[in-house]
């Protein structure tokens, strides 16, 4: 490396570019680069957010009616048949609650369980969760099983 063919490490320097809008001399005066009229060709402007050009905004166009209840409680449904088969592949005996319905990935941790009255349930089975149906509520204790709710 000698003083003649020293360089700046790539990238640290970096031209500016032509300044804009400084007389007719500069390649760049008059309108500088904006075109002629309009609302871009001004100062101080910026395009408002969803800003269509006039047209009719999407947050317009879309319906605002109905009803969300921000208190609904989600639940993460299981159906008789599947404790039934669950019974029937020796995976439980006796008794099921919500930490085993985790562990098989039949509902999350975060979630809440609620037992449904598809199928049938043949088995004794004492099931632990946050909600019954009627149906599987009479079902199970049909069965010779017991209910417990969380």
């Amino acid at each position: 490396m000698e003083l003649h063919n020293l360089r700046p490490a790539k990238g640290a320097v970096t031209t500016q570019g032509k300044r804009l809008g400084r007389g007719q001399g500069s390649g760049k005066g008059g309108t500088a680069s904006r075109g002629h009229n309009g609302q871009k060709s001004r100062s101080g402007y910026s395009k408002k957010l969803g800003f269509e050009g006039g047209q009719m905004p999407l947050q317009r166009r879309v319906p605002k009616f109905g009803f969300t209840n921000i208190n609904r409680k989600e639940y993460q449904g299981v159906n008789l048949d599947t404790l039934q088969q669950l019974v029937d592949d020796k995976k439980i005996k006796g008794a099921i609650d919500f930490d085993a319905l985790v562990e098989m990935g039949l509902a999350g941790k975060s979630e809440m369980v609620k037992i449904l009255g598809r199928g049938e349930l043949k088995a004794k089975l004492t099931v632990t969760a946050h909600k019954f149906t009627a149906t599987a509520k009479s079902a199970i204790e049909a069965a010779g099983g017991e209910v417990v709710t969380l």
